[in-house]
């Protein structure tokens, strides 16, 4: 056999192995990624919805231009309302960056330490998670911990308005997933626990902390931590594919990811974040050696992304009020999509 046949053949099977693979993928995320792009942003949200997502908001700020919002789909589908581009929304794991903030002011401010561990903030807790003594809150922030994350136990979104101290007690006494700095994994307990330690240091609870250092000098007048503090009907309804009931009564309150927030206010935000703005003098340093610049946010009938484009400077908010079945897969296409439509429009 020739090197031209043989190149041939390759060819052929890497075709075949091509469209046997896609028999694989659903093709409704086949073809929300293949569609040709739409001209704008407004156009992108509105096929969106047209794959079966029920309602979703964008935010985009990008430099030279006003910030614009989009919307389409439901905020409530039973009540038949249109999506609310300035609804809140419950922003998921995105908290943890307000969060990690916080943290990072008050290392500033020598009132915690990146180097003291889990075992000297909170030392009812030695013998009960594993590595206690040696976890720093360094590694916690940077999810590097090893302790376990508790909403991978079995049944755990069956009930989760547990409060802290239930939710905690579903990790204690188990093994550690690795020992500390070994490497990363996500854990949402890490986040419950600083929580705790931010709230014992400061005498008060860490949410009224990061309204009066973060959401006060920044304006941000619709951000809040828990969704007892809103009218319920400014909250975006939530569904989940399968479950037919809207979801957003369902109280996640712990500090990995109990906040609520308009596309603006998460924008407004993240722009601070990654401009530093929202830091004194030093507190960036401290920030930018421990957490991340963006996040994503998952919750039962909820998904958030939020980031920012160096390339095109923008701070791109997506919400999504659909979850389970492939609606993140979706979400991520869709965010994807949104970008090179502006990374177009900024090149034209």
């Amino acid at each position: 056999m020739t090197k031209k046949q043989t190149k041939r053949i390759l060819r052929i099977v890497f075709i075949i192995a091509s469209i046997t693979s896609l028999a694989f993928v659903p093709w409704i995320l086949v073809k929300a990624w293949i569609l040709p792009l739409p001209d704008t942003v407004q156009e992108q949200v509105n096929e969106t919805i047209g794959h079966g997502l029920d309602g979703m908001i964008v935010y985009v700020d990008q430099s030279g231009k006003p910030p614009e919002l989009f919307a389409a789909g439901w905020h409530n589908r039973e009540n038949e309302i249109p999506a609310d581009p300035k609804a809140l929304f419950k922003i998921g794991s995105i908290s943890k960056l307000y969060v990690a903030v916080a943290t990072a002011k008050l290392v500033k401010d020598h009132r915690l330490s990146l180097d003291k561990t889990l075992a000297d903030y909170l030392p009812e807790l030695e013998g009960r998670i594993a590595n206690a003594d040696k976890i720093t809150l360094r590694l916690m922030v940077q999810h590097r911990s090893g302790i376990p994350n508790f909403t991978d136990t079995p049944g755990y979104w069956e009930d989760i308005s547990r409060d802290n101290r239930e939710t905690l007690e579903l990790v204690l006494n188990k093994p550690a997933d690795f020992d500390p700095d070994k490497k990363y994994s996500y854990s949402n307990t890490n986040y419950l626990l600083i929580g705790e330690i931010l709230d014992k240091t400061l005498g008060y609870s860490h949410h009224q902390y990061i309204k009066k250092e973060i959401l006060i000098p920044l304006e941000l007048n619709n951000t809040y931590s828990l969704l007892s503090e809103v009218d319920l009907d400014d909250v975006m309804s939530g569904y989940y594919e399968g479950y037919d009931d809207d979801i957003k009564y369902n109280d996640f309150i712990n500090p990995a990811g109990s906040m609520l927030a308009t596309a603006e206010d998460a924008g407004i935000f993240l722009r601070a974040l990654n401009d530093g703005s929202v830091f004194n003098e030093g507190e960036q340093e401290i920030y930018s050696s421990i957490y991340v610049y963006e996040h994503t946010g998952l919750l039962p009938g909820y998904s958030s992304i939020a980031k920012y484009h160096k390339d095109i400077d923008a701070v791109v908010i997506q919400f999504v009020n659909t979850g389970g079945g492939y609606s993140w897969n979706l979400s991520e296409i869709v965010y994807n999509r949104i970008v090179k439509i502006l990374k177009r429009q900024k090149s034209s």
